[in-house]
């Protein structure tokens, strides 16, 4: 029988300095029957998506080691970017990939939650692992970003482990289980955000676009763009490219074309499939036709 495998993916609140993101990598790779997939840095946001696997264990005692490196290392009370935040370790999310089910994989997030809340560290689960339904969306659990904490405890808002009260240093997390989603990013040509943000609206499901898609705008200047970022909960419902004509369409009323588009992190190689289907117009293509699916 298969041995069950747990997916990790964190997200950091730095993106700027590589000795940190490594330092905080290697507090992963380090862990024994851990495997570091991918790592991702993006210097506007001020952000890094780190992916690794392994039994549930060992993934559980990788994500404590990366919050203790992330916590000695990260200030949150410098922290600025382009991406919503309230935490050195923002978000840790946990993904069942093989023999577990999503009811397993919120059991396991609420015993990290337990852990790192034993660090000091306000602990809020989302997704399948909350447990009140007003905290299943990221975005009410991150209300009023890392600034909004201290008002929130003040206020008599509890935390779901860990303490009522903020740590300046490491800010609070959130801690949850969910299927695979893609982080996907559009660039634009240009500075307008104002332009960037109304076509979020019109992709993101909560704005009336399209379901299983959030999204917002943001500015890039760095880059001296503005992208529609976005997490594809299920690109069964929404394939990616429908998403990008969209974009594109929106975009060139305003006489803006389309500069690049960013992965972050990991996807399903299925989720490409759909991809080939429509720009190369091959209708029956499947994944199985590609050389290296055999070897895997």
């Amino acid at each position: 029988m298969s041995s069950p495998v747990l997916e990790c993916i964190p997200n950091i609140s730095e993106g700027r300095d590589p000795a940190v993101v490594d330092r905080v990598v290697a507090a992963v790779a380090a862990v024994d029957g851990v495997t570091v997939l991918d790592h991702m840095s993006d210097t506007d946001h001020n952000r890094s998506v780190i992916t690794f696997l392994g039994a549930p264990e060992a993934v559980l005692d990788g994500a404590l080691a990366l919050c203790r490196a992330a916590y000695e290392a990260i200030d949150m009370s410098r922290h600025s970017g382009a991406h919503p935040r309230f935490g050195a370790v923002d978000v840790l999310p946990l993904v069942p990939v093989r023999e577990l089910s999503m009811d397993a994989a919120a059991r396991y997030a609420h015993d990290l939650g337990r852990r790192i809340g034993e660090l000091g560290v306000p602990v809020f689960f989302y997704e399948a692992a909350a447990l009140s339904p007003e905290r299943r969306d990221l975005a009410e659990v991150r209300r009023g970003q890392y600034e909004g904490l201290a008002e929130r405890f003040a206020g008599g808002e509890r935390p779901d482990a860990g303490p009522a009260q903020l740590n300046p240093r490491t800010g609070a997390i959130a801690v949850g289980a969910r299927p695979p989603l893609i982080a996907f990013n559009v660039n634009l040509a240009g500075d307008d955000l104002v332009m960037a943000q109304r076509i979020a609206d019109a992709v993101r499901s909560r704005t009336g676009g399209y379901e299983c898609v959030k999204g917002m705008g943001v500015a890039l200047p760095d880059k001296g763009q503005v992208q529609v970022s976005m997490n594809l909960t299920d690109f069964t419902r929404t394939p990616i490219h429908r998403v990008v004509e969209t974009i594109r369409s929106e975009a060139a009323r305003h006489g803006v074309p389309i500069v690049a588009c960013e992965l972050i992190g990991l996807a399903p190689l299925a989720a490409f499939e759909e991809v080939v289907r429509h720009y190369l117009q091959i209708p029956d293509f499947t994944s199985g036709q590609v050389i290296e699916t055999h070897l895997l």
